[in-house]
Order: C-alpha cells, then sequence, then structure tokens
C-alpha cells in the first residue's frame, strides 16, 4: 500500500440522508498503522484479514477526560502509542483512536473513515465505532450541546450501517462471552467509566426509534 499521511486540513461534509455537518479532520493512517490494525487484529482477535475494513455492528460512546480538542486529537494522531499509556501499550503498539470526536460546542469531527478499526473498546473494536467527546472531568464535564450531536451522529451512522447497539464504554465488559466479544487474553481489562450513566441514558432516549438491542446485563461469576 503507497504510504500517505492524511493532511490535517478540514472541510464541511453534509450527509445526504440526515444532516449531520460533519468536519474531516483525520489522523495519520499510513503503512505502519494499517499494519499494526492488521496485527491487532489478529494477536487480539484472531480475525486474518488483509484490509482493516469492519462491519459495524455497534456504536460506543466515551469521554476523553481531555479538555481540549486539540490535545485529543495529538493523542490519538500518531500511529505508535505513547509510552504514557502502560495500561494497553503492553497489548499492542497500535495507539489509540476513534471515528469520531465531539468538541465541547458540539462540532462533530471525523478522525478516520467509519469502516476502519480504531483502537478504541477491548474485544469489540472489530465491529465498532466510537464517538469521543472532549471533556468529561470535574471541570471539563461533558456539554448539551455535545449530547446533542451525539443524537444526531447514532441517527446518521444507523442510516447507514446495520447497528445493533448503543453502549457507553463502561459496558463493554457486558459483552464478555457474548458471539460479538472476541478479545482472547480473559486479563486484559481496563475499568471504565466514560461517557457516564446520565449522558448516555440521554442519548439513548433521543434515539430510542431506532429501536438498538438491550445491552445485555454483565455476567457475574459464582467462583
Amino acid at each position: 500500500m503507497k504510504n500517505f499521511i492524511i493532511l490535517i486540513s478540514s472541510f464541511l461534509f453534509i450527509s445526504c440522508s440526515i444532516n449531520t455537518k460533519i468536519v474531516d479532520k483525520p489522523i495519520i493512517f499510513d503503512d505502519e498503522r494499517e499494519l499494526l490494525t492488521l496485527e491487532y487484529m489478529q494477536e487480539r482477535y484472531g480475525i486474518e484479514k488483509k484490509s482493516s475494513i469492519i462491519e459495524p455492528k455497534m456504536i460506543v460512546l466515551h469521554w476523553t477526560s481531555i479538555p481540549t480538542l486539540q490535545k485529543t486529537f495529538e493523542a490519538f494522531e500518531q500511529s505508535k502509542i505513547s509510552s504514557h499509556r502502560p495500561d494497553v501499550k503492553n497489548a499492542s503498539a497500535l495507539n489509540v483512536s476513534s471515528q469520531f470526536v465531539v468538541d465541547q460546542d458540539g462540532t462533530i469531527y471525523r478522525l478516520m473513515p467509519e469502516t476502519t478499526m480504531a483502537r478504541h473498546v477491548i474485544g469489540l473494536n472489530h465491529c465498532a465505532i466510537g464517538i469521543e467527546n472532549v471533556g468529561g472531568t470535574k471541570d471539563k464535564p461533558l456539554t448539551k450541546a455535545q449530547l446533542k450531536s451525539n443524537m444526531k451522529l447514532v441517527k446518521y451512522l444507523a442510516s447507514k450501517y446495520n447497528i445493533e447497539y448503543l453502549i457507553g464504554h463502561y459496558e463493554y465488559t457486558n459483552f464478555v462471552g457474548h458471539e460479538l466479544w472476541l478479545e482472547k487474553d480473559a486479563s486484559y481489562r481496563t475499568k471504565k467509566t466514560d461517557p457516564g450513566k446520565d449522558f448516555l441514558e440521554n442519548v439513548k432516549m433521543g434515539t430510542k426509534k431506532l429501536n438498538f438491542k438491550t445491552t445485555p446485563p454483565i455476567k457475574v461469576s459464582n467462583n
């Protein structure tokens, strides 16, 4: 595959099916990132493919805990993960990322192609589109503008793909043992609270007409 670094310059894209304004702000997706993505698929999921294209079945909502769009972009931009993330670096050198990020003012940015695999949720990256939201801390809580944009973006994605589930990042372990769950390492888990229960429930309420499947209950071990 020809090496390239997608330019950071942005332009507006308006969906024909859902009137959702999306600004393209691509992160680097070169040969190195493609190779690392394919290696991740094989090593973590046992999937051998020639491309990093996925068939989306779910949307996962996140918050960044990073206060600005620029710093969020910088965190995702490079192909390899920073040494400051030992919690996930040991599992793969592939950098974390997400297909979308929503800024505090509600502006939706597309960081990479919608059906290219991003590393944003353990066990489910192979079938999940990620939506990151800038902020999420006490000093920088998520906003009403972000809530409205998440609803619009979920509706847009559901109009294009066969989306079955809409979940919050903190719900990902509910899928352990589910047919969509593919992570092979039973010890590879990180505790998540994003995007917050209230935010997630509000997005679910605002998109209830899409009739997504209910997130499975978490399995409790009897051991």
